[in-house]
This record gives structure tokens, sequence and C-alpha cells, in this order.
């Protein structure tokens, strides 16, 4: 799976907790969740359980604290998938 694909994965997910949805339109790797999207911690935790749930992975507190772009995100999923 490559990070087109990963993103294109994300979106749906991300897109729930976004109430601009307009910003969606420029998501990218440098996308940041809480700065360019305004998404809150609380939020966070249930895009990571999303993300769990959507790709079979498990997604340990290390690695969630990664998870503050979309690009972090991909390179924790990637890895998670790759540990499989």
């Amino acid at each position: 799976m490559n990070r087109e694909e990963i993103i294109a994965r994300l979106k749906p997910i991300i897109k729930v907790y976004v109430d601009d949805k307009s910003s969606l339109d420029h998501l990218d790797e440098s996308t940041d969740f809480i700065k360019d999207l305004k998404i809150n911690s609380a939020n966070l935790v249930d895009i990571v359980l999303d993300v769990e749930e959507e790709f079979a992975i498990e997604i340990d507190n290390t690695a969630m604290e990664k998870m503050l772009s979309v690009g972090a995100s991909i390179a924790v999923i990637e890895q998670k998938l790759a540990d499989k």
C-alpha cells in the first residue's frame, strides 16, 4: 500500500472530526491535526482508534504520541503494517 492509498483511507476517518471541511481540500503529509485541522486531543485518540480498525493494526502509546500530522501517521501505519 503506498502513501497516497493510505491518505485516501485516512481522509474519511479524519473528516468526521474536522469542523472546517474545506481544510481537507489541502490535506497532505505536512498537515498538522491540531494546528491545521483544529482537531482536539480527545478526538486525536478517536482517530487513532479508527485507524487501528481501518488498517487492522494495533498502535501503542509511544506510536500514538507521534501521530500529530498526516505524515507522521502514515509513517506509523506503514511501520505497523510492515510488522504484521
